[in-house]
């Protein structure tokens, strides 16, 4: 990108945009975020799409490419009749964390929404993927889009192989366990596409040459053997967490096209993990620097005011935080909660109070610049808020905690205004970003594979929640991959079993 010299004038005037404005708007843009703020991105590849495109991009995920499967018809025409209806809007953009980052822009956005579009998603959910610790941990940007084209293509291969029906069971069983399908602690393999193909074709090799029918005839070598079972060791010795992992290097029954299916829905689970457990600061920091960047170009001239005033108009819709009692509420706004906590650490830096000094003598009067980065390279949304949510935010956002206990009659006011009271806010709402309390920890704990071949896992209860209806419908999609009896057995905090139920294949 070649930086643009400062103008005597605004870049443009009005709302229409055409791909020469488009191009000038990114080098104005990135001329300030690469030059003055020394943002580090991947580079960017813009494409600008119809509404219907959008819509299609909302059912398959955000990606460019995927494998074919029926839910994601359906969430297509679900969406598409709530847009037609005025019933609901859709996003400007969609961004995509790859190598280059692909950012689709709706063509029904104005000149000053597509400005924001491109400083949000080319500039700020850009540099976040690149910079935050979870994506270079967790996910591999240079070859997500090569390894959706080899997914796409072995779906439909066995599609053509086996049936549409035989392989929409096995995507259906998989993304019901989706969320048990990553890894918190072990490095994943990193993707790649190629060595993906080479490990397919090595597997039917393998298949083919140890082939042989003569071997059905020969005796089992532990045939009258008796039963030796009681004193082998527990197997796995380990619990496993990820269950579609297990399902897929141990599963009895399924084939290899099978196993390499749960292995591709596997990886796009862990594909997606980051982002979860990263919301409040993903969409914060992105909202922080269209915010920044938009207003850093109406400052030397470049946009005028009927720009700013539609940027603005766009932008206090997207941070605005709904009361509990108002029309639309649902919970906390992450880009409201993200753009508010990315703000007041420049303001702590640039202009703290006695009471910032007491709170965070760390970063007070400190660079902003260098605090921001280090908070959006290291944290995640549980950690980021219990360190940096301030007395300040807590009273604008009128937080405070109620205590609802099954034992007492009465609902009890946990924590107020006062210095006892914040660090208790603080530490609930962070609380509320650990994945631990939004996914239910079910782990493998037993597989006799030398017995009935059974499955049994554990569950252990977050603070006494027991699961919803949905988990009998989850543990049979299990059992159709499993291919024998799972067990599911619920621990209370004290490790005593206290239900248990059996799925059979």
């Amino acid at each position: 990108m070649n930086a643009l010299q400062p103008t005597s004038g605004p870049l443009s005037t009005g709302a229409e945009w055409n791909f020469e404005l488009l191009e000038t708007y990114d080098h104005a843009i990135a001329d300030i975020a690469l030059n003055e703020y020394h943002l580090d991105i991947y580079p960017n590849q813009i494409e600008v799409i119809a509404s219907e495109q959008m819509l299609d991009a909302y059912a398959s995920l955000g990606l460019p490419i995927g494998y074919p499967h029926w839910s994601y018809g359906k969430e297509f025409i679900r969406n598409e009749q709530m847009y037609r209806k005025g019933q609901r809007g859709l996003a400007y953009e969609i961004v995509i964390n790859s190598n280059p980052c692909i950012a689709y822009l709706m063509e029904e956005n104005s000149l000053p929404m597509q400005a924001l579009v491109i400083a949000h998603a080319c500039y700020g959910h850009n540099s976040f993927f690149k910079g935050n610790y979870l994506f270079k941990q967790w996910t591999n940007a240079d070859a997500i889009i090569d390894y959706m084209v080899f997914a796409r293509n072995f779906v439909m291969k066995c599609e053509e192989r086996y049936g549409h029906g035989a392989v929409e069971d096995v995507l259906d069983s998989c993304h019901a366990l989706m969320s048990h399908g990553v890894d918190r602690y072990r490095q994943p393999t990193p993707l790649s596409a190629d060595e993906e193909r080479l490990r397919q074709r090595e597997r039917e090799d393998y298949a083919w040459k140890q082939y042989d029918e003569i071997w059905r005839t020969l005796p089992s070598r532990n045939a009258g053997a008796g039963d030796k079972r009681g004193n082998e060791p527990n197997y796995p010795p380990e619990p496993q967490e990820n269950l579609l992992y297990f399902v897929e290097k141990h599963a009895p029954k399924l084939e290899p096209w099978q196993r390499e299916i749960v292995r591709i829905v596997r990886k796009m689970a862990q594909y997606f993990y980051p982002q979860g457990l990263t919301k409040v600061m993903n969409e914060g920091w992105a909202t922080f620097w269209h915010y920044t960047l938009l207003n850093r170009l109406y400052d030397k001239g470049q946009v005028d005011d009927g720009f700013m005033l539609e940027v603005l108009t766009s932008h206090t819709n997207v941070v605005t935080q709904r009361g509990f009692d108002q029309r639309g509420y649902g919970g906390i706004n992450p880009y409201a909660l993200g753009f508010a906590m990315m703000t007041d650490i420049r303001r702590i830096c640039e202009n703290p109070t006695d009471e910032d000094r007491d709170w965070f003598p760390d970063i007070a009067g400190g660079d902003w610049l260098k605090v921001l980065d280090f908070a959006m390279r290291n944290y995640k949304d549980e950690s980021f808020i219990g360190q940096f949510l301030s007395p300040r935010l807590i009273r604008e956002f009128h937080l405070f905690a109620i205590a609802d206990h099954a034992r007492d009659e009465h609902l009890l006011v946990d924590s107020i205004h006062n210095e006892q009271g914040y660090r208790r806010v603080r530490q609930l709402l962070s609380q509320q970003y650990n994945r631990d309390g939004l996914v239910p920890d079910i782990q493998v704990t037993r597989y006799d594979h030398r017995g009935d071949r059974s499955l049994t896992l554990t569950h252990r209860r977050h603070r006494g929640r027991p699961l919803d209806d949905s988990a009998s419908e989850v543990m049979k999609h299990l059992a159709r991959l499993w291919g024998f009896t799972v067990r599911l057995q619920t621990q209370d905090d004290s490790g005593k079993v206290v239900d248990q139920q059996e799925t059979r294949a």
